[in-house]
């Protein structure tokens, strides 16, 4: 991968000797490949937390890119999320790396 194609680390992940990467995601071979730290938390439920933030992230981007209203880029994000989970397009497979 071309370091072009890498994404900035945010100046809090830089300053704060806390900080810890939990997940990378990329597009490759046609479809999602992740890396992820799942020892962050004992409750997978927190996970939850951190993609509907996540989605918030994401909406204020297209907004700011867009001008769509923040709200319509949520509900959309949500509907193909329900969408997802209630008919996946692809079968997940994968394992833990050390």
């Amino acid at each position: 991968m071309a370091a072009k194609d890498q994404m900035p680390i945010p100046d809090a992940a830089k300053t704060d000797p806390r900080s810890v990467e939990m997940m990378r995601v990329w597009i490759a071979h046609e479809g999602h490949h992740v890396s992820l730290r799942t020892d962050i938390w004992d409750d997978p439920a927190y996970w939850g937390v951190m993609l509907a933030d996540l989605a918030g992230h994401i909406a204020n981007a297209y907004q700011q890119q867009t001008s769509t209203d923040r709200d319509e880029i949520l509900e959309r994000i949500r509907a193909y999320l329900d969408a997802e989970f209630d008919r996946p397009t692809d079968e997940l497979e994968g394992k833990i790396l050390s």
